[in-house]
């Protein structure tokens, strides 16, 4: 046991509205007693780790450190044209922890909406998502409230129906259950929206100390967060991109983004389990889990990093025959990234005239390396479909235990 403050009960009394779906009989009954969760204040909170679990997190962070050497490695120093393989890593990461919440998408449909050519709101919120990871790198160096809210922001203002939310703290009840109209028999009733400013000015207090292992402190504000719940939607995805925050701004991963919710995926009902355990005071399941996602991070992580290259030397092999001076070859490196585009991308990003673009992805299907899928005329779509073939693999491999 990890012992940590527990989350306190207070009653409360919960007078439901009709929705219009739901029975008189059940109305009635949802209307009554429950009781709502009070967090306690962390920032104080003194840990006392045992020496296999601190050990185990030792192992974890050291796994990472080494993921973010190998990252540093490949993806500039050695070969500046792989710097965009940082940028798959975050869609990589942003799209697990969309799973998480079952937002399932394709690589190529993920694609297809970084260049508003998709029809799927399940991808164009995984977009959002994308931007949530990056608002949260780009403030690791100043992680309190107006950060997260920042984070938040990002997050839902690309998500339809949800903008007026972004960046707000919550200003109603949540809860965790199978019912709509009422928290009674709910697995999880959060804090009351009263509380929520309080709690999260402490545990951000607590995010900023600097004497704490880690991935212990890691875990511990991702449990202490997520039971918080402090906003109406999206408290999962901004929950996970305040994690890679506190890596960066801790030092731990710094040349690139572990897929450590990749690594959460893997077995949602015992990360469910751990934030149970958290709530009613024991630390250690939680702090478990992510040191095992760490390990599975940094292996996982560098394996995609070398399935990846591999599909950019081989079609950097198919291009042998080109000029050195083609415009295909400045698109290459892109194609990491963005393995769907169109002309108007590599106007817009890569900086090539129309007839240019028009050219370079003329080059590049001609070579093997691009396919031109939509048959149209206009508004035309190539992708590479071994970088896709390569995320979407990596994506069945985190189907649920």
């Amino acid at each position: 046991m990890l012992q940590v403050p527990a989350f306190r009960h207070e009653a409360e009394y919960w007078m439901a509205e009709p929705d219009g779906m739901t029975s008189r009989a059940r109305m009635a009954a949802a209307s009554g007693p429950y009781r709502s969760t009070v967090p306690p204040q962390i920032v104080g909170w003194a840990p006392d780790v045992a020496a296999d679990l601190a050990a185990d997190t030792e192992e974890a962070a050291a796994a990472l450190s080494r993921f973010d050497d190998y990252a540093r490695a490949v993806l500039g120093e050695s070969s500046p044209s792989l710097g965009p393989m940082s940028s798959i890593l975050l869609r990589t990461e942003s799209t697990s922890s969309s799973q998480i919440e079952d937002l399932t998408v394709g690589a190529r449909q993920l694609a297809l909406a970084e260049i508003d050519q998709s029809t799927s709101d399940n991808a164009r919120t995984v977009v959002a998502n994308v931007r949530a990871m990056e608002a949260a790198l780009d403030l690791a160096d100043n992680l309190d409230t107006a950060a997260v809210l920042e984070m938040h922001r990002a997050l839902l203002s690309g998500q339809r129906g949800r903008e007026e939310h972004a960046g707000q703290w919550r200003d109603q009840l949540v809860w965790i259950g199978t019912s709509s109209v009422t928290p009674r028999g709910a697995s999880h009733v959060a804090p009351q929206a009263a509380l929520v400013p309080e709690a999260m000015e402490d545990l951000m207090a607590f995010v900023r100390r600097d004497d704490l292992p880690v991935v212990v402190q890691a875990a511990v504000a991702h449990a202490q967060f997520e039971n918080i719940h402090p906003f109406s939607d999206g408290n999962g995805r901004t929950g996970r991109a305040l994690v890679h925050s506190m890596l960066r701004a801790k030092r731990l991963v710094t040349s690139t983004t572990a897929p450590v919710s990749a690594g959460l995926l893997k077995d949602t009902d015992r990360y469910f389990q751990a934030l149970t355990a958290y709530r009613d005071g024991d630390a250690r399941p939680i702090v478990e889990q992510f040191s095992a996602a760490s390990r599975f991070a940094a292996s996982a992580g560098a394996r995609l990093i070398d399935d990846l290259a591999a599909q950019l030397e081989q079609s950097r092999d198919r291009m042998a025959g080109l000029r050195p001076q083609a415009s295909a070859w400045k698109v290459l490196p892109h194609l990491l990234s963005h393995p769907v585009l169109n002309a108007s991308y590599l106007s817009a990003q890569v900086g090539l005239g129309a007839q240019s673009a028009q050219n370079a992805l003329g080059q590049l299907a001609d070579a093997g390396v691009l396919e031109e899928r939509t048959g149209l005329r206009r508004n035309r779509v190539w992708q590479h479909p071994g970088i896709l073939a390569v995320l979407d693999q990596f994506a069945q491999s985190l189907i649920r235990t």
